[in-house]
């Protein structure tokens, strides 16, 4: 292996209308017993963030003191209450446009794994894909998730680690590839050292994200070609 490619998840491969959004009012009241405002009542901003950053302000604003130390029983709770909505994923799950030919393209390059970095924590990344039938183009062994750690510009160093375990190849940082749809993807795969493309397929319009200095950006991953070149740095 001599390149690594991470993608991002919500936004940048698929979207689910808010129903991630919607499990975490779901994983408080079993959690907690009583029922939460929603993260868009409490005006909660998620995009390019990892969940335990998002719980730990969501419990904060439902006045609940402990938070950091009872993070992996909310964990739990939010794996168990997204399962819950899987039918509904799988109904009202998008895939975004040019999503599963780029997969496919970059699978078939010799010398490159892919797999995520993302914010979601393991097993519902695992799930979102899986729902809407990407799961098999990706390599989830090597992937870097919330559940790994709780600051995202950490995850490039966790998923090279991983990828080291596995093949017994020591990248190095410049041949992983990023790609992501929010400002913070961008800042979080430069912080690791990494290229990283930037898809306006999310909240952020190709102005924005230029803006951050990917090394390349796309409107969406619909033009193959051009996404397997910025992949592979064929200017």
């Amino acid at each position: 292996m001599r390149r690594l490619v991470l993608w991002d998840v919500d936004g940048t491969l698929v979207l689910y209308g808010g129903i991630g959004r919607q499990a975490f009012a779901d994983a408080f009241l079993s959690f907690e017993g009583r029922a939460a405002s929603g993260l868009d009542d409490l005006m909660i901003s998620t995009a390019g963030r990892t969940d335990p950053d998002i719980a730990l302000e969501f419990l904060a604003r439902h006045g609940v003191a402990d938070g950091e130390s009872r993070l992996d029983a909310f964990h739990d709770a939010l794996v168990a209450a997204l399962a819950t909505r899987a039918e509904q994923m799988r109904e009202g799950g998008t895939v975004l446009p040019g999503v599963e030919r780029a997969l496919e393209a970059v699978g078939r390059l010799p010398g490159v794994a892919q797999s995520l970095l993302t914010g979601n924590l393991e097993a519902n990344a695992v799930l979102k894909l899986a729902s809407v039938g990407l799961d098999g183009y990706v390599d989830f062994e090597i992937g870097a998730y919330g559940s790994d750690h709780r600051e995202r510009a950490r995850l490039v160093e966790v998923a090279r680690s991983k990828a080291t375990a596995k093949f017994g190849v020591q990248l190095d940082p410049d041949a992983v590839v990023v790609i992501g749809d929010t400002p913070l993807d961008v800042a979080a795969g430069h912080a690791g050292g990494a290229r990283v493309i930037a898809v306006a397929t999310g909240h952020y319009d190709l102005e924005a994200l230029a803006a951050t200095a990917p090394e390349a950006v796309f409107e969406d991953l619909t033009d193959t070609a051009a996404v397997v070149a910025a992949i592979l740095d064929e200017s």
